[in-house]
């Protein structure tokens, strides 16, 4: 069987051009944010526009709410299927329709989050790049092939992946047929720039904690005790800080670390990395080795939440009791719950001047790593090299998307890529999120590619 050629792909993708970025923008007038309601009807309309795009490319989509873990409702999803042949291979394409909110609208350089607006050749606006260009992604490129379509395709579109997927696993098993495939397309991720494609080859896990400094019963007056008795937000600061080595690396028995996955190509860019995160000029990383290793697969822990009275009205008492939320990134291949064990152990273990230390135990997702010798690894180099014209830099991701292990678990002959449509300047989760249009365009061909050399 003969592939298309790239020429023949690329002219069908620009041809399509205007009504894949119509979709896209379409997508983003919907308000699509899973934490005003996964079960509302905000969230039943996006799945029902996805399913209709869907449909408009030739897959047999519909909407299902899902079922939560305690038999609640649950998210609005999108399932469908294509079947060209039944001896030909199977790809799951996923992406998520929901969205992060944007509560602070002032924040943005453009007059309305949700609605698209171009700005060069970036278009701005919450879930251009996350995730509704994965969406366009999937659409453009089953649009290219049209009738030259010679793999299976079955589409998930997920309703509550910025709340956690939790009836994705319980979703799942309820509709296995509908999921098992050979290769599994996850276009939730990103490229190295918007001109240099990238495979990502692994996800860091995430383990939370809440804990608790006790150091009173309750509050007394800092004049009459302050000296010997330390309040519990210093003592909190400085069990925090006990987790880290005089280089700032984390330092906790238990707590693994691991190199890039398949080896690093390029090591990340210091100096983008400070102008795209706006860090102060003074600031020296923390930590040893390659900026990558430290972004993508060596452990972090994060204070995400910080009990404390506030500045104003505040008086000179000692603080009784301290709590924060510990957020922690564990390295691709340790289980999240074992990582969660060692950094337990070790708080309550290294409790400053005997305070009384509590963690609670709360959520976690595993990390993933890349095949690097997977047929369809291979085969998505080629696409994405062929699509953009350069090598791809494959990179690792600090964030994790707990359900892709999952994935793996329960379909593990599956061969798993990540893909998507962000980049450094992508601002995904933030104020002027946006996605570039010409990468954008590219991906659409990238993916074409793919799924063509994979129905050969």
């Amino acid at each position: 069987m003969t592939a298309l050629n790239e020429q023949t792909v690329r002219a069908r993708v620009e041809a399509d051009w205007t009504r894949i970025v119509d979709l896209l923008k379409e997508k983003i007038a919907l308000k699509a944010v899973s934490a005003q309601g996964i079960t509302g009807e905000h969230m039943k309309r996006s799945a029902e526009f996805v399913a209709g795009e869907m449909r408009k490319v030739g897959i047999d989509a519909h909407v299902e709410q899902s079922t939560n873990p305690d038999g609640t409702p649950g998210a609005w999803e999108v399932i469908g299927s294509h079947i060209v042949d039944p001896e030909a291979p199977t790809v799951l394409l996923y992406a998520h329709h929901d969205v992060q909110p944007a509560p602070n609208p002032a924040d943005w350089d453009i007059d309305d989050p949700f609605t698209a607006t171009q700005v060069g050749d970036r278009l701005y606006g919450r879930g251009t790049c996350d995730d509704g260009g994965g969406i366009a992604i999937h659409s453009g490129a089953l649009k290219a092939l049209g009738d030259d379509l010679h793999v299976n395709i079955k589409v998930f579109f997920e309703g509550e992946e910025e709340m956690g997927s939790r009836s994705f696993i319980p979703f799942i098993e309820a509709h296995r047929d509908e999921f098992d495939s050979d290769v599994i397309i996850v276009a939730d991720s990103g490229n190295w720039t918007p001109d240099i494609p990238s495979l990502t080859t692994s996800l860091r896990g995430n383990t939370t904690l809440d804990v608790s400094v006790k150091v009173l019963d309750h509050p007394v007056h800092s004049g009459q005790y302050g000296g010997p008795i330390l309040d519990s937000n210093t003592l909190a600061a400085m069990l925090i800080a006990s987790m880290y080595n005089a280089d700032g690396e984390l330092d906790i028995p238990g707590l693994l670390s691991q190199e890039p996955i398949g080896g690093l190509q390029q090591d990340l860019d210091p100096d983008k990395v400070r102008s795209d995160t706006s860090l102060v000029p003074g600031y020296r990383f923390a930590g040893t080795g390659s900026l990558a290793s430290r972004l993508w697969t060596k452990p972090s822990a994060t204070v995400i939440g910080f009990d404390a009275h506030p500045v104003d009205g505040s008086f000179n008492v000692i603080a009784n009791e301290t709590r924060f939320r510990l957020s922690v990134r564990t390295a691709p291949g340790q289980r999240p719950e074992e990582a969660q064990q060692a950094v337990a152990d070790f708080l309550t273990a290294h409790a400053p001047f005997g305070a009384s230390v509590t963690v609670t135990p709360l959520d976690n997702g595993m990390g993933w790593a890349m095949d690097p010798s997977a047929e369809a690894t291979e085969d998505a180099l080629v696409a994405m090299r062929e699509a953009f014209g350069v090598e791809p830099i494959n990179k690792g991701e600090g964030g994790s998307i707990p359900f892709i292990p999952e994935l793996q678990r329960i379909f593990p002959k599956a061969q798993v890529l990540v893909t998507g449509p962000e980049d450094p300047q992508s601002n995904a989760h933030s104020p002027n999120e946006s996605v570039s249009l010409p990468g954008l365009k590219k991906n659409v061909v990238a993916e074409a590619l793919l799924l063509a050399k994979l129905g050969q």
